[in-house]
């Protein structure tokens, strides 16, 4: 019989709060995290603005000496993942660090330290001369091994890397290790930094963004007639899950427990979604399969709805699909409205935000959005506007990443 699973501690850096309590409250307050991009001059781009997390001072967290050694995206990783140990009180002393892993994903990795390095080089006449830490900084591995190395975490470690979807498949990943008996205690979750000049310039290049220069805080609208584009975040999440067993013998707190994970692929297009959902209708049935319940079951989605033409389409083709006559009966959010695009690390705040709603019974609100696609079904509960109570017992979180990745991960209220 495999081992039960749940999530015993939460930490998070996003652009609508630097820690869980804060994120969770702005989200249920339907408060946008758009801003002018003060990173660097962004006038002459076609998208000038983001999802910036506000008033960061790298040494209000690590010395200057250590902050030099951190790309941006392993900063804020490391602050997420302080957060959700002192969450879940894990006391490393009293633990057998042999059974404790970590499974922590970014979907580029140190892109600021390497745009910057390659500048430098250019500037001093193509004379390579490159920080020593520059590779360190930007192996998108390597924050994973950061956290490994601080806590003396000696079970398995590595980063799946699969753009947008790389956090929720770290998740299921760690998930499975703990079910199947091979850790006790993983710390999950994933890390992005992607507001600079190249990652701005290249998703430009692809009418991936929104241009709404003049709108920014309302330009993330996901299921609106006239999206046009995602707006790209930063940061971080971080979840503890561990081994029902390990949970009930710390006496720990539980937030919810996970019980299923889909992983498919779309097999269509490196960077489009398939125009029928496909492997997003794979990977939700196959996560329900694994949990051992039925679509009619899903209290709540909290979809991936980037505010792209045709991936939220795909994803409400989907879902439409799977959950037919039951689908009046789910509500559906996208809290990319608020916090932005965190690539990587986007499916690690949504299963934080998912976590929290099966634990609270709070559904955080779809903002922005005031003229539903005529293609979207009207009788789709899209929590527009404002934050809903409703009994939650099963949710669901999916992400979708470049290269056809789909994920889907089902959280359901912990009862002993």
């Amino acid at each position: 019989m495999m081992k039960r699973v749940v999530i015993t501690g939460l930490g998070a850096i996003t652009p609508i709060g630097k820690n869980v309590t804060h994120y969770w409250k702005n989200l249920l307050n339907g408060i946008s995290g758009a801003n002018k991009i003060s990173r660097f001059d962004s006038t002459n781009f076609k998208t000038q603005f983001a999802c910036e997390i506000k008033e960061y001072d790298v040494l209000d967290y690590f010395g200057r000496k250590e902050a030099r050694k951190l790309d941006r995206y392993s900063q804020y990783g490391l602050i997420s993942t302080e957060e959700a140990i002192k969450d879940a009180k894990l006391e490393f002393s009293t633990l057998n660090s042999n059974r404790i892993g970590v499974i922590f994903s970014s979907g580029i990795g140190g892109f600021e330290t390497f745009e910057n390095e390659v500048i430098e080089y250019t500037k001093n006449d193509f004379n390579p001369r490159f920080n020593p830490f520059f590779i360190p900084k930007i192996i998108a591995n390597g924050l994973s091994g950061m956290i490994s190395i601080k806590y003396g975490l000696r079970g398995v470690n590595y980063t799946p890397v699969t753009a947008c979807a790389s956090s929720t498949q770290s998740i299921i990943q760690a998930f499975n290790y703990i079910r199947l008996e091979k850790a006790d205690i993983i710390i999950t979750g994933g890390s992005e930094a992607p507001i600079t000049q190249a990652s701005i310039g290249g998703f430009n290049a692809m009418k991936a963004m929104s241009t709404n220069n003049t709108n920014y805080i309302t330009a993330s609208k996901p299921f609106d007639t006239n999206r046009d584009g995602f707006v790209v975040g930063e940061g971080a999440g971080t979840l503890i899950i561990e081994s029902l067993d390990s949970a009930l013998k710390r006496n720990a707190n539980i937030y919810a427990e996970i019980i299923g994970g889909g992983e498919t692929s779309d097999a269509y297009h490196i960077t489009g979604t398939h125009p029928e959902g496909l492997g997003a209708y794979l990977a939700m049935e196959n996560g329900i399969k694994e949990a051992k319940i039925t679509p009619k079951d899903i209290d709540y989605i909290n979809a991936h709805a980037t505010s792209t033409g045709l991936g939220d389409l795909s994803e409400i083709k989907a879902i439409e699909k799977l959950f037919q006559s039951n689908i009046n009966n789910i509500q559906i959010s996208a809290t990319k409205s608020m916090t932005g695009h965190l690539l990587g690390a986007t499916g690690a705040i949504e299963a934080i935000a998912t976590c929290l709603s099966v634990n609270k019974d709070l559904i955080p609100p779809t903002i922005n959005t005031t003229k539903i696609d005529e293609n979207i079904p009207n009788e789709l509960n899209l929590s527009l506007g404002t934050k809903s109570y409703k009994k939650i017992n099963y949710a669901l979180s999916n992400s979708f990443g470049f290269g056809g990745h789909c994920s889907a991960l089902i959280l359901k209220k912990y009862v002993g």
